[in-house]
């Protein structure tokens, strides 16, 4: 089936244009032009009228944790080692397969909400199987957003055991999960080494050589706070990024997570080997991890994406949102109100998340699916309108968002999740914390 979709604003080729239609076929953006011109070519074809609304591409949520959705709020104002084991440690045993399905829906339908159309989610309570990893998809799939499981390779001893796997097993387990969803447009598989801190040197070398036999990048949480980086220099006596590269990982296909403390050797590397990063300001600033060197690493050459982390250690999970954050960290942090533009974060929340992906996402343009959102250009946030690329990134509210499209379905309208209710996810949840009993004071 296609479709025309009309708005009074298409951003496209770097700008914002007016009065443009979309022409849209089994999910795929066929071609874009003026209204007059298109309704003429395309005549016959079915209309889809958004009056008063501007269309952006999607955003892509590039590093999530979906379970954690659900410990949002808990062990709040505490350090990180703190808030890792009074909320995400205490409650990993409560976290069943019926709790991650829950869990995920909730992250999902919330994001999609504040208008992410696809996210790469780090998801490591595997329980000794493919289960949980399964109602993840799932929850994925039920809600129609676009997905990228980045399957957690884990073997710290440290840690708990859901999410501990033999190198054999992980490989295992994430190959065979990569072949079963190959061909499916809307999942995808690549395998996530957790970090130098928590997955061995033999661990991250499997995840790397599996992710070249995928040919898919691979996800490792890099530099997040200090204590790591002592960690690994007083183990291996290399910083972390100069110890990767001693296990031959250091290449395109890496995409590092925060890269928070980072000397300038390490930031010049990575530029070299061609690196990716997906950025979370927000849960940096909410977690007091530090700040990530953001215009020193652009400049450098590394692609960089953004992503809200775990629910619990942000507590929102918008990217639209961190786009403004990470604008307003990096501005305030070098005292200079140019070393970031809104121009950049618009991009690393949407196009640099589809390349460092490797998905047609993330523009709008023929070839590339179709996968958008409209903005209300009535509500006061996006107001005046001569101004409206910068009300984006640094004034739209949520409430601004009112159409979600995704493989040209969609699956938000007028605000409200069309897949699934609002109400009914928030009433799953509220009936796991009463299982849980976490509700009790």
């Amino acid at each position: 089936m296609s479709q025309l979709f009309i708005a009074n604003e298409i951003y496209m080729d770097d700008q914002f244009k007016k009065n443009q239609a979309m022409l849209v076929e089994k999910g795929l953006i066929k071609d874009i032009g003026p209204v007059e011109q298109m309704k003429g070519k395309y005549h016959g074809v079915e209309q889809v009228l958004y009056q008063d609304k501007a269309i952006i591409p999607g955003t892509i949520n590039a590093h999530n944790h979906s379970f954690q959705s659900l410990l949002r709020g808990m062990a709040i104002d505490r350090p990180f080692l703190e808030w890792r084991d009074e909320a995400l440690y205490r409650c990993t045993p409560l976290m069943d397969e019926e709790a991650i399905y829950t869990g995920a829906l909730f992250a999902f339908g919330e994001m999609l909400k504040y208008g992410a159309t696809t996210v790469s989610d780090f998801f490591y309570i595997h329980d000794n199987g493919l289960h949980n990893d399964e109602a993840v998809i799932q929850a994925a799939k039920d809600l129609g957003i676009r997905f990228v499981m980045a399957r957690t390779m884990y073997d710290w001893e440290g840690a708990p055991i859901q999410y501990r796997e033999s190198i054999d097993d992980a490989v295992t387990r994430t190959r065979n999960l990569a072949i079963k969803y190959q061909g499916d447009p809307m999942v995808t598989i690549q395998p996530a080494p957790h970090s130098p801190h928590a997955a061995s040197p033999k661990m991250i070398q499997a995840g790397h050589r599996l992710a070249e036999e995928l040919d898919t990048p691979f996800h490792i949480h890099v530099a997040e706070e200090m204590f790591e980086v002592n960690e690994i220099m007083d183990k291996y006596g290399l910083r972390p990024v100069h110890y990767l590269d001693s296990l031959g990982v250091l290449d395109e296909r890496m995409i590092a997570i925060h890269l928070v403390w980072l000397d300038d050797s390490e930031i010049k590397l990575l530029g070299e080997r061609d690196c990716s990063l997906a950025y979370c300001p927000s849960s940096n600033m909410f977690l007091s991890d530090g700040i990530t060197r953001i215009p020193d690493l652009a400049q450098a050459g590394v692609t960089i994406s953004l992503g809200s982390d775990g629910a619990c250690g942000n507590n929102r999970i918008s990217v639209l949102e961190e786009m403004r954050m990470c604008a307003l960290l990096q501005k305030v942090s070098r005292l200079d109100g140019t070393c970031i533009t809104a121009k950049q974060v618009f991009d690393m929340g949407t196009k640099n998340g589809a390349k460092m992906l490797r998905l047609p996402v993330g523009e709008l343009k023929p070839g590339m699916k179709a996968d958008f959102i409209c903005l209300d250009l009535n509500d006061l946030s996006l107001s005046p309108k001569t101004e409206l690329f910068a009300n984006v990134v640094y004034s739209l509210q949520p409430n601004a968002i009112k159409n979600v499209i995704v493989d040209g379905k969609e699956i938000v309208r007028d605000g409200e999740l069309v897949t699934m209710s609002e109400k009914q996810i928030v009433r799953k949840v509220d009936q796991l914390f009463e299982k849980w009993e976490l509700t009790k004071r």
